[in-house]
């Protein structure tokens, strides 16, 4: 089925193209709060995460899954990449709790927790690229 690689693909693109954006947006959006500018902007990562996102992950996630049952094929770095999404999910639902952190106005230390994912999520991302272009024939 290529159109599920392909799905699957696009996914993945709108996922992570996002995720690696998300933490520098709600930075934005915490200090402006922080700072008493209530604005739009406050309300675009919430937008963000809600909408485009968390479905993009979702569809991502289960095309894999499809793909992954339909080849039918269980394999070392396959399940090494699958542990790595993992810890990329976790990144995911760390960004949704700052998004919560950020609408409440409560910035202690979330400069620091962003800048947290600034530097892992691409780094998972590397890491993940790497398994699946090493993958053997």
């Amino acid at each position: 089925m290529p159109w599920l690689k392909l799905l699957h693909i696009s996914a993945v693109i709108i996922w992570c193209g996002t995720l690696l954006y998300l933490p520098s947006m709600i930075k934005s959006a915490a200090m402006r709060s922080a700072h008493g500018a209530p604005s739009l902007s406050a309300l675009l990562p919430r937008r963000v995460f809600i909408g485009v996102v968390t479905p993009a992950a979702l569809l991502a996630i289960g095309s894999g899954t499809l793909i992954f049952v339909d080849v039918g094929l269980i394999a070392p770095w396959l399940m090494l990449k699958l542990a790595v999404v993992g810890l990329l999910v976790l990144g995911h639902g760390s960004c949704g709790l700052l998004v919560l952190r950020a609408e409440r106005a409560e910035i202690r230390g979330m400069a620091l927790f962003c800048a947290v994912l600034q530097v892992s999520l691409p780094l998972l991302l590397i890491a993940i690229a790497w398994l699946v272009l090493r993958k053997p024939a």
